[in-house]
């Protein structure tokens, strides 16, 4: 129990590191280059996972040090799209549907989106990052 509580951790103080990462790139692409909203927060995403990935399989999660890093690489880029397919959706639900009531939706509907995608990934990697016992 203290391994998943310290792994639960460090997953929050990558994942806020990684959050800020994916807010900061994506404010500055729609506020100063001028991207739509959902390409702005897909390409801040995908920065976030580079790093992501790096951070979870060094600090984070117990990886088996002999495993084809490359197959590791690509199961992880496989639940990072899922986790952008569910980042994206609520994005553009929410941004849909807050953005009648206030300017700038997108910004509020991305610390949701992150949230929700963060559970996520927890929960998908543990399964399928993390070295068997």
């Amino acid at each position: 129990m203290k391994k998943l509580m310290t792994q639960i951790m460090r997953f929050g103080i990558v994942g806020f590191l990684c959050f800020f990462i994916d807010y900061g790139i994506m404010v500055a692409l729609v506020e100063l280059a001028g991207f739509q909203d959902l390409w702005a927060s897909a390409c801040s995403f995908t920065v976030s996972v580079v790093v992501n990935y790096i951070l979870s399989i060094t600090v984070v999660f117990d990886t088996d040090k002999n495993a084809n890093k490359g197959k590791q690489f690509a199961v992880f880029v496989i639940l990072s799209l899922i986790g952008l397919g569910i980042n994206q959706l609520i994005m553009w639900a929410g941004v849909a549907w807050l953005g009648q009531y206030m300017d700038r939706a997108y910004m509020v509907v991305k610390i949701f989106a992150t949230g929700v995608v963060m559970v996520y990934n927890f929960i998908s990697r543990k399964i399928f990052i993390e070295k068997k016992a």
